[in-house]
């Protein structure tokens, strides 16, 4: 991997593809890492598209340049690290695409920054912006069991579980998001020692926390937090793809996201699919970008 300074981290990316393609960043989510995009991008690189994956706070090689910045998991913190690294890498423009905590810096990039977005790829939960000033709203019982993780961090029980067994509580989030991943040993290991980030754990944290209102966010963040609470529209051409086997965030046959969508907007079923859609359907997301770049 790579690594360049940017914004309050020293990032490590992957950067495969020529070096004069039309740009795609990657991002993966919680609890994966960039692997999961590694067939993806081999894809693209085939058709001429330069992929940049980057391993996002608290995850791989990344890590904080100063040790007294605060270890936000917050989703304003995740959109600025994204704009930080294109910023480095002097990228005027790219493709953005992500699921989970990726799929939501994407957003974020897209909506608030729409003249550096070429087009969007979000999976799962399409538009992935939080709405913390609704988060004490209750939804229903079946979709409240499905965030029991997020509820199991809130403790210090939850807090020490992840601490002292990261690999096993992420490993059955795997089994439950993607049930027909037939995910091996060799796999599930080559992403978990992204996990071994001495970030990782306070940065998970306080990002669950965090998206419910109970804990401060970092102050340097406040001013993007207040535009994102605003639940701003994306304007650039995006595609959102919906894993058909998702286990914590199962497609409906109703779009509660496209009203958010205010330009070129696709929805599709990835059938087959679970959470974690670059690694399971390598092919749909790879289109979807290619797609996205004929636009340009």
């Amino acid at each position: 991997m790579k690594s360049v300074s940017a914004g309050v981290l020293e990032i490590a990316y992957t950067d495969t593809g020529p070096a004069d393609g039309i740009p795609a960043v990657l991002l993966h989510g919680f609890p994966y890492d960039a692997h999961a995009y590694d067939e993806v991008a081999d894809h693209l690189a085939a058709a001429g598209v330069r992929s940049i994956v980057p391993s996002l706070r608290g995850y791989g090689a990344t890590r904080f340049l100063d040790e007294t910045t605060m270890r936000s998991g917050e989703q304003a913190a995740l959109g600025a690290d994204l704009l930080a690294l294109m910023n480095a890498l002097g990228l005027e423009r790219a493709i953005l695409g992500g699921y989970d905590w990726g799929g939501r810096a994407a957003c974020i990039v897209s909506a608030l920054w729409p003249e550096r977005s070429l087009g969007l790829v979000s999976c799962g939960a399409g538009y992935n912006i939080q709405n913390i000033a609704a988060a004490g709203t209750p939804v229903p019982p079946e979709e409240e069991a499905r965030y029991w993780y997020q509820y199991y961090f809130h403790s210090e029980r939850g807090r020490r579980a992840l601490e002292d067994n990261r690999r096993g509580v992420c490993r059955f989030i795997w089994q439950l998001w993607s049930p027909s991943w037939a995910f091996d040993d060799a796999t599930f290991e080559r992403s978990a020692a992204s996990f071994d980030n001495p970030d990782f754990v306070e940065i998970v944290i306080h990002s669950y926390r965090h998206r419910f209102g109970g804990i401060p966010g970092d102050p340097a963040y406040a001013g993007i937090e207040a535009r994102l609470a605003a639940q701003p529209d994306i304007a650039v051409p995006a595609i959102v793809l919906l894993g058909g086997d998702d286990g914590v965030d199962p497609p409906g046959a109703a779009d509660p996201d496209a009203p958010h969508f205010s330009g070129p907007y696709d929805r599709r079923l990835v059938a087959g699919a679970g959470h974690n859609l670059p690694q399971e359907a390598p092919e749909a997301f790879a289109t979807a970008v290619l797609d996205l770049v004929r636009r340009t």
